[in-house]
């Protein structure tokens, strides 16, 4: 005998616990029958599903029978809106993929590009709003404009950074997504070009050690060490001297002026006793 959608729905009081009938579940489905408020759909499993006039469809509004969308036989695409005391109900609208409770900030969320602005993209990720990638989180480094990273129609894949649920809106960006560029360290690239230089200047300066010892025989002697503490120290600036050094070099002098003054009057002492020997020796020969 015919049964009328609310006897139907009084059938299905068990309680159903499946995990293929969680809310959002999609579903291909044959109408079983038709009433003023709703239809009978089978969805494959033990009981059938109960469509609701309002759920009926998306453009639904005013809709005053049900037969003038659906007719029995149909097969048409469902999703379990909930299931509530063993009675399954569904959905011709297809739901959201995320709530608003769903969305956190650092989720991966895959998309299709609905509107290019001149300041970034709308992606729809199936919120109830599309998210906005800003043209700064396109890609790293300068955008000229968002039509030269993506164009409408397009799936990307982008983080979400924010949710703002107040004013619905939702940020998303493909640069999270993305490895950022190696930059290559300034300090590394004058370490590098100095490096030879420094290379050089030992190895030149080894040269010239190995010349001098060549020349020299490596004797050892203490003019030669001179010589080589000069060569050593001929590009180096001339120390200044201290006063204590000053003082010393001064006193030296004036002994050096001493000494001179003494020898020169020992020297005219000597001379005149010479002088006055040879006189007496001349005088004596005279008297003989």
């Amino acid at each position: 005998m015919d049964l009328s959608v609310e006897a139907a729905e009084n059938r299905t009081t068990e309680t159903i616990e499946n995990d293929a009938l969680k809310p959002k579940t999609h579903f291909s489905g044959k109408v079983l029958k038709v009433a003023a408020g709703g239809a009978l759909v089978d969805i494959g499993q033990d009981k059938p599903g109960f469509l609701h006039i309002s759920q009926v469809a998306a453009s639904a509004e005013g809709v005053k029978r049900v037969e003038d969308i659906l007719q029995v036989g149909a097969v048409i695409d469902v999703w379990v809106r909930r299931v509530k005391e063993g009675r399954v109900e569904l959905t011709m609208v297809q739901p959201l993929v995320y709530d608003w409770k769903d969305l956190k900030p650092g989720m991966t969320v895959t998309g299709r590009v609905v509107k290019l602005e001149t300041y970034g993209a709308f992606v729809d990720i199936g919120a109830e709003r599309p998210g906005l990638i800003h043209i700064s989180e396109m890609a790293h480094g300068y955008v000229r404009t968002p039509a030269d990273v993506v164009k409408e129609g397009d799936e990307v894949e982008a983080q979400i950074l924010d949710v703002i649920r107040r004013k619905k809106q939702i940020k998303l960006s493909m640069k999270a997504l993305q490895p950022e560029p190696v930059k290559e360290e300034p300090e590394m690239m004058v370490e590098e070009e100095a490096a030879p230089r420094q290379r050089g200047g030992q190895q030149r300066g080894g040269d010239r050690d190995r010349r001098r010892r060549s020349n020299r025989g490596d004797s050892g002697s203490a003019a030669e060490m001179a010589e080589v503490m000069a060569e050593v120290n001929q590009d180096q600036a001339e120390a200044v001297p201290t006063a204590m050094e000053m003082a010393y070099r001064e006193a030296m002098a004036k002994a050096r002026e001493h000494r001179s003054d003494k020898g020169s009057r020992r020297n005219r002492s000597v001379s005149q006793e010479q002088e006055e020997i040879i006189s007496r020796t001349l005088q004596n020969k005279v008297r003989m």
